[in-house]
């Protein structure tokens, strides 16, 4: 933490730092878990198919499942991944599983930016991006950060054995305690 901060400065940042943590998981759960469910309906089926139609790593699917079904499909894939990361505070291994398959998940979008047509502003090409589908895909830069993110959080509890339910910034005071404490180098109070 930042030396100038005092114990109610130092507190608030350990408070923020929990919340985003929180926010950031839950977040992503909540936006994964909803648009998997909106993957049953018919319309967004068919805003599927205008994407994944067009991308080399999908569009052999059309070819064994009709349009109903691969959305269903997607949707049963983006709940299952929703849960797993939600499970992450209890069993990080099962969120480790669901964070690689929203990293997958995100990056398969992403490159929906080159395959689909229309992303770019007619008149005035790249960087323009078309609000639709374009800037409905960028977005998902923000979605694999967080996907990534939730995949080192659930990595560092599995490797030190513990749960996630604590913080990052009180795993990395604990473990700079205990580096200090077992003859280490590091001389960071457990503050």
């Amino acid at each position: 933490m930042p030396a100038g901060l005092g114990v109610k400065g130092k507190a608030v940042v350990r408070s923020i730092d929990k919340i985003s943590a929180f926010v950031l998981r839950y977040g992503l759960v909540l936006v994964v878990f909803w648009i998997g469910c909106l993957k049953f309906t018919a319309y967004e089926s068919k805003g599927v198919f205008n994407h994944a139609s067009h991308s080399p790593l999908l569009a052999w699917a059309y070819h064994i499942l009709d349009v109903r079904n691969f959305s269903r499909g997607l949707g049963v894939v983006e709940v299952a991944t929703a849960l797993l990361i939600a499970a992450g505070p209890v069993w990080p291994k099962l969120s480790i599983v669901g964070s690689m398959a929203g990293i997958g998940m995100f990056l398969t979008t992403l490159s929906f930016v080159i395959t689909t047509p229309g992303v770019w502003q007619a008149g005035y090409g790249f960087p323009a991006l078309a609000a639709s589908p374009g800037q409905f895909l960028v977005k998902d830069v923000v979605l694999l950060g967080a996907a990534i993110w939730t995949l080192a959080d659930s990595l560092r509890y599995v490797a030190d054995g513990e749960s996630p339910s604590r913080s990052p910034c009180e795993h990395r005071r604990r473990t700079r305690y205990e580096e200090h404490h077992q003859g280490s180098t590091c001389m960071l109070s457990p503050e």
